[in-house]
């Protein structure tokens, strides 16, 4: 099976900042990670290359310095990393993203099954798998919790639903979203290190995929941030002193005359 996993670098939680004149994500000193929900793709990725054999590609679009995650990826078992780096990327939205995946994935040939996280912890969207199934006009399911099963050109697995899960086949090559549940990703062993470290990685600009520039970065992007701004405090606040019980007695008079 020849599988591409698509992975982010992404901020640090704890440390997101956006710029105040562009009100894009200022990445600039902040301290970067693998998305998290990627790293769940990545390990599926690699567990079923083992079992199925084949090879794992993983693609990232990102800053020169994203070639960390990919190093980070091939530690963890993929063969090859690819960075798919411009400046014409800067200020993508998710569709704009999807257009540079779907390139990228198009210019590396054969393929029988694309995986992603989830979403991104960035954005929050869950727009670009879908997206770049779309672009590739392949099927997808997204939320997948478990592949039951690959057979010939089909594969079966499980959607996760609020209530339970459902069990889905489709044909490949097809394209996959994961939630964490899926595996716990394993940890880079030393051999898995050193190959990361001597890892060629393989470098694409936006000529080199064939990207049109009006598809692509802040110009291919139809959603824009226009303004950001705190929400503003609703309804009164009130804190609680005393005991358990006296906290208690106080939060039942104030909710009373709403009751």
């Amino acid at each position: 099976m020849n599988i591409i996993v698509c992975i982010k670098q992404v901020p640090d939680a704890k440390d997101v900042r956006l710029d105040p004149v562009t009100n894009t994500m200022n990445r600039e000193g902040v301290e970067s990670i693998m998305n998290p929900y990627d790293q769940h793709a990545l390990e599926e990725g690699v567990r079923l290359a083992e079992k199925h054999g084949g090879k794992v590609t993983v693609i990232t679009m990102g800053p020169p310095q994203a070639e960390e995650v990919l190093r980070q990826a091939i530690s963890c078992g993929a063969d090859d990393g690819v960075l798919v780096s411009d400046r014409a990327f800067a200020g993508a939205d998710t569709w704009a993203t999807s257009y540079t995946l779907e390139k990228t994935v198009l210019k590396l040939g054969n393929f029988d099954l694309v995986l992603c996280g989830k979403q991104a912890i960035d954005g929050d969207t869950a727009q670009v798998g879908p997206g770049l199934a779309t672009r590739l006009d392949i099927p997808f399911v997204t939320c997948v919790q478990k592949v039951r099963q690959i057979d010939g050109g089909t594969i079966v697995v499980e959607r996760m639903m609020d209530d339970g899960y459902d069990v889905v086949e489709t044909t490949l090559p097809a394209l996959l979203t994961v939630v964490k549940d899926i595996n716990e990703p394993r940890v880079p062993s030393l051999k898995g290190k050193m190959k990361a470290k001597k890892a060629e990685i393989r470098r694409l600009t936006a000529s080199d995929i064939g990207a049109d520039p009006s598809c692509i970065g802040l110009p291919g992007s139809p959603t824009q941030v226009m303004r950001v701004f705190p929400p503003q405090a609703r309804g009164e606040k009130a804190i609680l002193t005393g005991t358990i019980d006296e906290q208690i007695d106080q939060l039942v008079a104030k909710l009373a005359p709403y009751l």
